[in-house]
């Protein structure tokens, strides 16, 4: 049964601020009432994880590491109700938030496995030379710890993966922080769902119900109260460069300024070289059609600007990037704010006179716009993220043109080189290589695998860190300070760098990687 209600610390609590509701997003019919917290809520979730980070941060790793397998096997626990609900939710459809549950889930397990093994402590130990003339070297011993009570927003378009139960709140958790989520108010019943989830595993693993809350709110002063309590050590946010950008000024304006890791708009470059357009330039149109189209082109990594070169292959290659998304029957998009956003820069696109419009401009459709390279210049605003099914092929005259427009884009997610032995192949990436995290080779973007090597970030602005990814297991390293400690005793240091190494885990050991003990 959904109550409406928050979870904080360990309590729910109807919201004393503004009422909010949620709506299904294929028949707009609203679904449950929801009241919003206040500052009073705020300011309690944040005492409570604060009063909590001192005995979290100091459990057991192999203590912690079962708790975060717990709220895997609590998520799976709530069965069909939580696909169900989310799915009147967001209409994703239930065997696409099925899949994002095993993600979810595999996450979560993911991480667990790596705190329990201790290597991501990044341990460093340069041992102290008490000979060396003409100063003793110092014993000198650094290693990573938590941060303390981490605010986790939840993005719209991942209402498991990327949301309540996500890998921020993962990340964090992982760590050894505390988490307060603001729900994203699209979804607040499944947010209420996870909630309930690790709730459980709190119980059942005798911890501080302060470790954990679930704020709800559809009001902007309820992200803005939690950015700027004083006790917030750091932000994990995805969603629009517009209201991540606002998190960022906030988290900076404080007496006490802090990292807000946010992933933001991206629209994921795709250049098609001569060689493969000649090639394969249909195959490569289906399989971008496709891209464009996943998840009714509401995810981050959706490919919405392509650059080719003009040729006797260009027309056949935009003939069937029309014809391939025309075939594709797209979903729906996640509310009404994406759809009025949507709509929004369908007419502003449809305006301009040096773009074309070669597909639709049917949601239903998805729509191809095409604009002349010279002219994708003039308009900066056609390399911000469109949330939906749209894509933007940029024609250039020669390659030329095209490495000038590359030298000018902004930071993404990704980029993407379809080439077939172009000499001018390695020249692009290079430029991409200062302007994207993740590049990707006669492929497509969409599809973030979660694993140890995978980045997913970039420069300004598609993320305010280009060092920090939200997926895969270095997602932890957001969520951590460095502390360093010389001369000191050993039952004063944290496991890690304790001369023993009861765990066996890789240190750098003066300037070697090693197991060894000392």
């Amino acid at each position: 049964m959904i109550t409406g209600k928050s979870l904080i610390a360990g309590n729910w609590e109807e919201g004393l601020g503004e009422e909010f509701s949620s709506y299904n997003p294929v028949d707009d019919k609203k679904l449950n009432d929801f009241k919003g917290v206040n500052a009073s809520q705020i300011n309690i979730a944040v005492i409570q994880a604060t009063i909590a980070y001192s005995s979290f941060k100091s459990l057991n790793f192999d203590e912690r590491a079962t708790f975060i397998e717990d709220v895997a096997s609590e998520i799976e626990n709530l069965g069909d109700e939580l696909l169900e609900v989310c799915n009147e939710e967001t209409g994703l459809g239930l065997p696409r938030l099925k899949g994002e549950r095993g993600r979810t889930c595999g996450q979560l397990r993911a991480f667990a496995n790596l705190i329990r093994e201790g290597s991501w402590q990044q341990a460093s130990i340069d041992t102290a030379l008490l000979a060396r003339i003409p100063l003793p070297k110092p014993d000198i011993r650094r290693v990573l710890q938590p941060l303390g009570p981490v605010a986790v927003f939840s993005a719209s378009n991942f209402p498991l993966a990327f949301s309540t139960l996500g890998g921020d709140t993962a990340s964090a958790l992982a760590a050894g922080n505390p988490v307060i989520v603001k729900g994203h108010p699209s979804h607040p019943a499944t947010s209420e769902l996870c909630a309930k989830a690790i709730e459980k595993a709190i119980e059942k693993n005798n911890l501080s119900k302060g470790i954990f809350s679930l704020l709800q709110g559809g009001s902007p002063s309820v992200s803005s109260n939690l950015v700027q309590h004083p006790n917030v050590e750091a932000v994990g946010f995805t969603g629009s460069t517009h209201v991540g950008r606002i998190l960022f000024n906030l988290a900076a304006s404080r007496p006490k300024p802090i990292p807000v890791y946010a992933e933001m708009g991206s629209t994921n470059p795709l250049f098609v070289l001569p060689n493969a357009i000649g090639n394969r330039g249909r195959d490569i149109a289906k399989g971008l059609a496709g891209s464009v189209t996943l998840g009714t082109g509401q995810f981050c990594t959706k490919p919405g600007l392509v650059f080719i070169v003009k040729s006797e292959n260009s027309e056949t290659f935009k003939d069937a990037l029309v014809t391939s998304i025309n075939d594709i029957q797209t979903g729906n998009l996640l509310n009404q704010g994406v759809k009025s956003g949507l709509n929004k820069k369908l007419k502003e696109n449809a305006a301009r006179k040096e773009v074309a419009t070669l597909a639709g401009g049917s949601i239903n459709e998805g729509t191809v716009f095409s604009i002349q390279g010279k002219d994708f210049l003039k308009y900066p605003e056609l390399e911000d993220e469109i949330f939906g099914p749209v894509v933007l092929v940029v024609e250039c005259e020669d390659m030329e043109e095209l490495m000038g427009v590359a030298k000018q884009l902004n930071g993404h997610l990704t980029g993407t080189i379809h080439s077939d032995n172009d000499k001018e192949s390695i020249a692009l990436k290079e430029i991409l290589e200062d302007k994207v995290g993740r590049i990707i080779y006669n492929g497509f973007p969409t599809g973030v695998e979660v694993c140890s090597s995978m980045h997913h970030g970039g420069p300004y602005p598609s993320s305010t860190s280009v060092l920090a990814t939200s997926v895969g297991i270095a997602a932890i390293k957001r969520f951590c300070k460095v502390t360093c400690y010389q001369n000191a005793p050993q039952e004063h240091l944290p496991e890690a760098l304790k001369n023993e190494n009861p765990r066996g885990i890789v240190r750098l050991l003066n300037g070697k990687y090693s197991t060894e003990r000392l």
